[in-house]
């Protein structure tokens, strides 16, 4: 099957201003749609499962090879200990059903494509400062508009190792084990925009490691119920690489409930891709605010009390009785 037309069309498409929002809130933080991750955790005591059915289509120039792919993504998430700290398992099940029209075969292979556990941990939120998160009462352009500032990111760190289980047909003589790491940032351009970006360093200790990364935007619309997202990923190594596009829609259905849908496509041939994925994020919120006493509290939590501001006020009252 040749697939260039739509992968062309699919690229004129994403080339639109499609873009999504997908930042930590009182409701659920998924990193669906997509596969650029939030630098935030999803809040100490939060149990979120995050599923995806998935459909694609790749065919081979090298090999002259046809194959239908069907499988299933899946993310576990949970906050462990304290607010920035995140465990993960994620990963994804495929069945390949792959066909050599020149040789006249056919055939079948089923097993993990991806399966790890990390932990993330955020290191920096340059919105713990009280006075940055602070909204501008006096204008609504300084709220709503781009500023320098917002490109400072939220950075989180992230450790994590890859399983090979049995006799996997994608990774064959593979070690059972080898190692991730990477780091995850995210910057708040304005409320309705959000650029994420991850860079990690995957398959370590194998022969073939890899490098990837992801570069996603996303942007709400007026009604916040609804996001869309653009998201570009790189992968760079000896096994496979390739530049993935992809973009979607998600909907908020409840505060702990999210669906979503989105497509995307390769540039290279061998193989070349295109795929559909349809998916959902639910959470358990087990989250509860922690208290802080007062004689704990930082001095100028709540604003600065400026010297005399009392005397002022009452200054004023007395003028206006006379």
């Amino acid at each position: 099957m040749d697939i260039s037309i739509i992968k062309k069309a699919l690229f004129l498409f994403v080339l639109f201003p499609t873009f999504i929002c997908a930042q930590y809130t009182d409701v659920i933080n998924s990193n669906r749609p997509g596969r650029a991750a939030s630098a935030y955790a999803v809040g100490k005591n939060v149990v979120q499962a995050e599923v995806g059915i998935l459909y694609e289509q790749q065919d081979n120039a090298d090999l002259n090879s046809d194959s239908n792919i069907f499988g299933a993504d899946y993310a576990l998430r949970y906050g462990l200990l304290f607010e920035e700290l995140e465990v993960i398992m994620e990963g994804s099940f495929i069945t390949q059903n792959i066909t050599y029209p020149d040789l006249g075969i056919e055939g079948t292979l089923t097993n993990f494509s991806r399966n790890r556990v990390g932990l993330k941990y955020l290191v920096y939120d340059p919105y713990k400062d009280p006075a940055r998160s602070k909204p501008n009462l006096y204008s609504w352009r300084a709220n709503n508009l781009f500023q320098w500032k917002n490109l400072i990111p939220a950075v989180s760190v992230y450790g994590g190792a890859n399983f090979v289980l049995g006799d996997n047909p994608f990774y064959p003589g593979e070690p059972t084990v080898s190692y991730r790491g990477g780091i995850q940032t995210q910057s708040r351009l304005s409320p309705r925009f959000v650029l994420i970006s991850n860079i990690a360093y995957d398959r370590i200790t194998t022969d073939t490691p890899e490098w990837r990364y992801a570069l996603s935007v996303t942007h709400a619309f007026r009604d916040p119920r609804w996001s869309v997202f653009f998201e570009g990923q790189g992968i760079s190594g000896d096994r496979y690489s390739d530049i993935i596009l992809r973009t979607g829609v998600a909907r908020l259905i409840n505060p702990n409930f999210q669906a979503d849908i989105h497509m995307g496509s390769g540039f290279k041939n061998d193989p070349s891709r295109i795929f559909v994925v349809l998916g959902f994020s639910y959470r358990l919120d087990f989250h509860k605010d922690e208290l802080i006493p007062i004689n704990e509290q930082q001095s100028g939590m709540n604003g600065k009390i400026k010297k005399n501001s009392n005397k002022r006020k009452s200054k004023k009252k007395r003028k206006n009785r006379g």
